[in-house]
């Protein structure tokens, strides 16, 4: 009895072990593909590969994400500038551990695609803040010592860090919603054996909420065009988020189009889940009472 636990264990520390060498390779090679692909302001990349970890957060927990999502990050931006780049060991590397942790640890004890979505929504932000902070205060103005930022109020410092942290959740969060439960799905059918028994029952049975996912891309949506619309009519509170030569105008272009993207695809989600999934899904309990 003590062997076969033993076994069972030794083969759980393997998998953990395989899991987290997985995610920091495919989230440093997925990563590293957009890496040139910057934020208006110069810095901070678009990266849609946070599907990745938020795929091995759901399915191996929160400890192979966390550490997954760590090394991943830290490899990509060491690639992309050839040396072992601080901004992301300072930044990057604890706002993804943290983000990622609190993934997997949200969904570990009991999964739904409720909780997915909430998750996702938390997540993102917390972890982007954590991220965009620390790159802002703790790198550039304390490492670096660069000029453009250590002679700004902390005031334009803190805006910044926010415009950065709304780039990142926007340019994210469609994909985590959109892309990960695919994956999680072709998980669940290819290997069965080694998914908990919440995802698997929930993969299999339940149909994802799409009016919550609807409004969780809806609701972020109307935010972002409440900013822009006061950014324009108070030009004082938009230029904070101008720092670094970035005109107002492309400031503005981001919350009004983050705004509408993620408001139309809210919209089409919704409308989908009423005219679409709904009229399948009761199409295929008719099948099955029949």
């Amino acid at each position: 009895m003590n062997t076969k636990t033993e076994v069972k264990a030794h083969q759980r520390k393997s998998l953990v072990v395989v899991a987290t060498s997985m995610c920091a390779a495919l989230y440093a090679i997925g990563a590293y593909a957009t890496a040139y692909i910057p934020s208006p302001w110069g810095f901070g990349q678009f990266r849609p590969a946070v599907v990745i970890p938020a795929f091995f957060a759901t399915i191996f927990g929160p400890w192979p994400a966390a550490l997954g999502a760590a090394l991943g990050t830290l490899i990509a931006d060491s690639t992309k500038h050839g040396y072992l780049y601080p901004g992301s060991f300072l930044a990057a590397v604890p706002g993804n551990f943290i983000g990622f942790f609190l993934f997997g640890y949200i969904l570990k004890k009991r999964f739904s695609w409720g909780r997915f979505i909430a998750a996702s929504n938390l997540t993102l932000t917390v972890a982007n803040l954590i991220v965009a902070f620390l790159y802002v205060f703790l790198f550039k103005v304390l490492y670096v010592g660069d000029i453009k930022y250590v002679t700004v109020a902390p005031q334009v410092l803190t805006y910044l860090s926010i415009g950065l942290t709304i780039y990142w959740f926007v340019t994210m969060l469609p994909f985590v919603l959109l892309v990960t439960p695919l994956l999680i799905r072709a998980a669940v059918a290819a290997f069965p054996s080694i998914l908990p028994e919440g995802v698997k029952v929930h993969s299999l049975r339940e149909e994802i909420p799409k009016t919550t996912l609807g409004l969780a891309m809806l609701i972020p949506g109307i935010v972002m065009l409440m900013i822009g619309l006061f950014s324009t009519a108070y030009a004082d509170f938009g230029k904070l988020f101008s720092l670094a030569g970035v005109a107002l105008t492309v400031t503005q272009i981001l919350f009004y189009g983050s705004g509408v993207f993620l408001f139309a695809l809210g919209i089409i989600t919704y409308a989908g889940q009423k005219f679409l999934w709904r009229k399948q899904f009761v199409e295929k309990k008719r099948r099955e009472s029949n």
